[in-house]
């Protein structure tokens, strides 16, 4: 009887703790305002859990003063989660978490002095400005049609972005 109680105990914790995974996101410098799916929930370095299924992203906004604000993601399928694996030879609902993060991120902010040079230089200085302005431009635009800003946040960029001197 008691052998059977320890091994029940023993197979839900390897299941519990196979659902469950674990990342820590850091930044240089550290101190930035971590935003996962727009929600503010800390500073760098965080430590993040979640019970997400295999293939979830999750969506980073890291912010701090005199630095260009950094959007990236990260999903549950960085790595084989073993624990999950063998759970889900006893019970099959737990292959849905076969998959975990990776230990850590760590992300580079750059300073908002930062110059930026055009990858390319052409023979019309003036369309390497107007189609870098586009480009920058669209890719806030995506940001906000995947939520990851806000409409008041694009608006900002966009018009910062056309403010710049030609």
């Amino acid at each position: 009887m008691i052998v059977k109680f320890i091994s029940l105990l023993l197979a839900g914790s390897i299941l519990l703790s196979s659902c469950t995974s674990t990342t820590m996101i850091q930044s240089t410098p550290s101190g930035a305002k971590v935003y996962l799916n727009g929600e503010p929930v800390g500073t760098t370095p965080y430590e993040h859990s979640d019970t997400r299924i295999v293939g979830s992203t999750t969506r980073v906004k890291l912010t701090k003063e005199g630095y260009e604000t950094l959007y990236t993601s990260f999903s549950r399928d960085e790595e084989v989660d073993i624990g999950a694996i063998v759970a889900g030879v006893f019970i099959f609902f737990p292959f849905i978490w076969t998959m975990k993060y990776k230990p850590s991120h760590t992300y580079e902010l750059l300073p908002t002095t930062a110059v930026v040079e055009p990858a390319a230089i052409k023979t019309q200085p003036n369309q390497i400005n107007i189609k870098s302005k586009a480009e920058r431009i669209k890719e806030f635009k995506q940001l906000l049609d995947e939520k990851i800003i806000t409409q008041e946040e694009f608006e900002k960029e966009k018009k910062k972005i056309l403010d710049e001197e030609k």
